[in-house]
C-alpha cells in the first residue's frame, strides 16, 4: 500500500535541449506543493543491457578504455538497446559486437536503474553459463576499441573487493549472481593484499587479455 506523503509530480511539458549520442530533454513539471519546477532527464535510449559471461572458473569481461574516467577498465559486454528490439536480442547483438562471442543460451538474472535520480531507462542484465563460440566481433568504431579478456572469478572478486571495478551492470551483476545461487558468494580478501582505491595497476595483476 503506498504511502499517502508519496505523491508523484506531474509533467507539464518535455523539451528537448541536446540530442548527440546523448539525449537531454528538459521536463517542467508540477510538484505536491503546487510550485513548478525544471527537472533535466537523461532519455539517451529506452534501455540498455549487459552480460555476465561465466566460462568454467572465469569470467569473460571487456577491457576498453572509459574517456570520463581518463583510465583503462574491466566491464560487461553490453550497450544500449533499440526500440524495436527485445533486451535478450540487445544482450546477444552487444556481446558478439564487442567481445564477439556467441553464447550458447542466455538467461535474465537482473534489473536496476544505473542512475534513477537523472534516467528513466533500466539496464536489463543477463547471465551465460552453458558455453560459447567465436562470432565476429565489430571493430569499426574508432572511439569504441574493445578487447576480451579472461579474468579468474577469485581475481575478480579481488578486484571488486580493492574498489578497483568501477562498472556498475560488474558489481552488480556479480552480487545477484551470488545471491540467487548462480555463483558462490564473494570471496573475502586481506586488507594486507588490497591496493590503493583507484589505483590502475589494482586491476591488471596476473590477468591477461584473450584475442577476439
Amino acid at each position: 500500500m503506498a504511502d499517502p506523503e508519496e505523491s508523484r509530480w506531474s509533467t507539464l511539458a518535455r523539451t528537448t535541449v541536446h540530442h548527440g549520442r546523448v539525449k537531454l530533454v528538459d521536463h517542467e513539471v508540477l510538484l505536491p506543493d503546487g510550485s513548478r519546477a525544471n527537472y533535466v532527464v537523461d532519455e539517451s535510449f529506452p534501455f540498455s543491457v549487459a552480460t555476465l559471461v561465466i566460462d568454467g572458473d572465469d569470467v569473460l569481461l571487456s577491457r576498453q578504455y572509459r574517456y570520463p574516467l581518463n583510465r583503462w577498465i574491466f566491464d560487461l559486454p553490453g550497450g544500449a538497446g533499440q526500440s524495436d528490439e527485445e533486451p535478450i536480442i540487445a544482450a546477444r547483438r552487444e556481446l558478439e559486437e564487442e567481445l564477439g562471442v556467441v553464447p550458447e543460451e542466455l538467461r535474465p538474472l537482473h534489473t536496476f536503474f544505473m542512475n534513477p535520480g537523472r534516467a528513466a531507462w533500466p539496464t536489463h542484465l543477463f547471465i551465460s553459463t552453458q558455453g560459447h563460440r567465436l562470432g565476429e566481433a565489430d571493430t569499426t568504431d574508432a572511439a569504441e576499441q574493445v578487447s576480451l579478456a579472461r579474468v579468474p572469478l577469485t581475481k575478480l572478486d579481488h578486484l571488486i573487493a580493492q574498489g578497483t571495478i568501477v562498472d556498475p551492470p560488474l558489481i552488480v551483476a556479480r552480487a545477484v549472481a551470488a545471491a540467487r545461487g548462480e555463483l558462490p558468494r564473494l570471496g573475502s580478501v586481506a586488507l594486507s593484499d588490497q591496493l590503493p582505491v583507484g589505483s590502475e595497476d589494482a586491476d591488471r595483476g596476473s590477468l591477461s587479455a584473450v584475442d577476439n
